[in-house]
């Protein structure tokens, strides 16, 4: 059976489904669709930590179907912009997942991911997908991995 790791950006997922279709993902689906694909060995979702009682009950929902939530503190600069970026802790997370899986899925349209998706296939053959909202993922990740999906009403809450 397939190994699987799943690898989250969950704040690129939600804002880009809200700019796109106004609506939430709907991880529980996406669950069910990739455990049918193999055995799901890990799964990590990246989240900003704000504290409020609406993200605590998301990453608890996270958490009871499967994801490990790795949480980052949020950090407003004092010239009113925000903080609260997890690529270089999903890519390191990846790249040491890569050995030991036969396929990485990124939930994540951000481009700056198309040279850790190349790499690891090159390096480890492993598989490598990509879910993203059409539009609004970078053409160089779609192009980086196997298989690209969109993200659209089937995946969406």
């Amino acid at each position: 059976m397939k190994k699987i790791a799943i690898f989250v950006d969950v704040q690129n997922i939600y804002y880009t489904c809200r700019q796109a279709y106004g609506r939430q993902f709907n991880y529980r689906k996406l669950w069910q669709h990739i455990h049918h694909e193999g055995d799901i060995i890990s799964a990590t979702a990246y989240a900003i930590h704000k504290g409020d009682d609406g993200q605590l009950k998301f990453q608890d929902a996270l958490k009871h179907i499967g994801f490990d939530v790795k949480l980052k503190p949020f950090i407003q600069r004092a010239d009113g912009s925000a903080k609260g970026d997890w690529d270089v802790g999903i890519t390191i997370d990846i790249m040491e997942a890569a050995s030991e899986v036969d396929s990485i899925i990124l939930l994540s349209g951000d481009g700056d991911f198309d040279v850790l998706m190349l790499k690891i296939y090159q390096k480890y053959g492993v598989e490598t997908q990509a879910y993203g909202v059409p539009g609004l993922t970078a053409k160089s990740l779609i192009d980086s991995v196997a298989q690209y999906h969109e993200i659209d009403d089937g995946l969406l809450l």
